[in-house]
């Protein structure tokens, strides 16, 4: 007992001179100065049948990786088969007319190596990586899985089923729903917009993989990359072996239709029973070969990227109403959205969606704080140099360039360029490019419980898509009828 008075008078004691001394005032310190990066050197030639080869000397260790780019994914595709490229993509490494896919996985497991395929909105990639004496058979096999695919019927027939029930799972998943509805509308009809569906895989004929193969995956239609411990004459004869003797053929011209113009729509996929609603908001960007691209890019990252990310403040900090918050500026060849993205309790989506819209105005109506540019500033610059620390990273950067037909220059003055951004020249892309009223907006969760908040925070228009109904080849996206507005439930 005496302990704990003796423990209490000390607590409750007049604090003496030393216990009153404040603690320093000086704010931590700020980010070091940065310092020039050294872009490493690199070799680009174009072989006899318009192949392009970059290599990146490393010599640290003894391997090699590569990268192999076909100009060619679902900007490519069917109009009425979305979900060609991804198919080819996905057979590629399952059989050639000379390899079996087990040959094929026996062959780079026992050499110690990896070898992977993926296809997107304009590419259809072949990576690997393996020992250094082993970079023959690597490129070998990546040569045999490009150049002779056999898309046999009977792998055909193994592979659909499981991608059509991967996609029937995609649509249990709300957040899988709220960026494929976001882009079916953002987009339209146009191929970034389009997305495979189980009905359009099982419309998908052999013939038609084979079709695509032939008129895409040729030589001058293609970009290699190779990176390790070779020398430039090395990895070119490496490449010539392998690749060389593949024909060049013309490529046919992509007449794709243009995006739909920018235009408000609010849709609610319905899920009823669901306890949090994710939310988008954005609409078309710009291209990534726009001049203004890195100012729309920095503008939103203030929005909700890295080094910034008002979204969260408000969203998170203050409120308190979801878990993250971000904004980002996806770009690619022929045009790009701007995509705002939270999730949020159900009874806090309007309010949540309602903070999301206004912050879109604010960008164009105040001009953002130095202090906050420079955060953004601070950590897209001082994150370059990571971005190309490793050689593979150096070729990603150079082949992305080389892709859009990008100026390489610019890598090398990438940090400076940014630096240079001022808080006027945010504001500008914001009012240029930012449409505040314009807004397509995709809510997944309980419609039920969700359109009195819609109208009771600004939006009394919007459709009401039951999940059974939601039909992403409609214009309407739904099935055999129009869409509900005016807060219609659509029943």
């Amino acid at each position: 007992m005496i302990g704990r008075v003796a423990l209490l008078a000390l607590l409750l004691a007049p604090a003496t001179a030393a216990a009153q001394t404040s603690w320093p005032s000086e704010r931590p310190p700020g980010p070091r100065a940065s310092k020039p990066v050294d872009f490493p050197p690199y070799q680009i030639k174009t072989l006899k049948n318009g192949l392009q080869v970059l290599v990146v000397n490393h010599h640290e260790q003894p391997s090699v990786s590569f990268r192999l780019l076909v100009k060619a994914g679902a900007m490519q595709e069917p109009p009425d088969k979305p979900g060609v490229a991804s198919m080819v993509a996905t057979l590629l490494n399952q059989g050639t007319t000379t390899r079996s896919a087990g040959d094929i996985a026996t062959q780079i497991d026992s050499a110690g190596g990896l070898l992977s395929v993926g296809s997107g909105n304009e590419l259809t990639n072949v990576a690997g990586a393996v020992i250094k004496d082993r970079t023959d058979l690597a490129l070998e096999l990546a040569a045999d899985i490009v150049k002779n695919p056999a898309f046999s019927q009977a792998e055909i027939d193994r592979q659909r089923p499981q991608v059509m029930n991967a996609l029937k799972v995609n649509y249990e998943d709300p957040d899988y729903l709220a960026n494929v509805v976001f882009d079916r509308i953002v987009y339209g009809a146009h191929p970034y917009g389009r997305a495979a569906t189980p009905e359009s895989i099982a419309r998908i004929t052999r013939d038609d993989l084979m079709r695509f193969h032939r008129t895409w995956f040729v030589p001058n239609n293609t970009l290699l990359a190779i990176v390790g411990d070779l020398t430039t004459d090395e990895a070119l004869a490496a490449a010539e072996k392998a690749f060389g003797s593949w024909e060049r053929r013309e490529v046919p011209a992509v007449n794709a239709m243009e995006p739909p113009g920018v235009t408000r729509r609010v849709v609610v996929i319905d899920r009823p029973g669901a306890p949090q609603t994710e939310i988008r908001v954005g609409h078309l960007g710009l291209p990534r070969t726009h001049k203004e691209y890195l100012h729309l890019d920095l503008t939103v990252r203030i929005l909700g990227g890295e080094g910034a990310n008002r979204l969260f403040g408000v969203l998170r900090t203050e409120r308190g109403l979801t878990y993250g918050a971000s904004a980002s500026a996806d770009s690619f060849r022929a045009a790009g959205d701007i995509r705002a993205e939270t999730d949020t309790r159900t009874e806090a989506t309007g309010q949540a969606l309602r903070l999301m819209v206004d912050e879109f105005a604010r960008l164009q109506r105040e001009a953002v704080h130095p202090a906050e540019l420079r955060g953004a500033q601070d950590y897209v610059a001082g994150n370059f140099p990571l971005s190309i620390e490793a050689p593979a990273a150096i070729a990603q950067q150079v082949l992305a360039h080389m892709f859009y037909g990008l100026d390489l220059s610019e890598i090398e003055t990438y940090r400076e360029r940014v630096e240079r951004i001022t808080p006027e020249d945010i504001q500008r892309a914001a009012q240029q490019f930012l449409k505040p009223d314009q807004l397509v907006i995709v809510l997944v969760g309980d419609a039920t419980r969700i359109e009195s908040q819609l109208k009771a925070h600004g939006f009394p228009q919007f459709e009401r898509i039951p999940l059974a109904q939601l039909d992403l080849n409609s214009p309407t996206l739904r099935r055999g009828a129009p869409a509900a507005r005016d807060g219609d439930t659509g029943r």
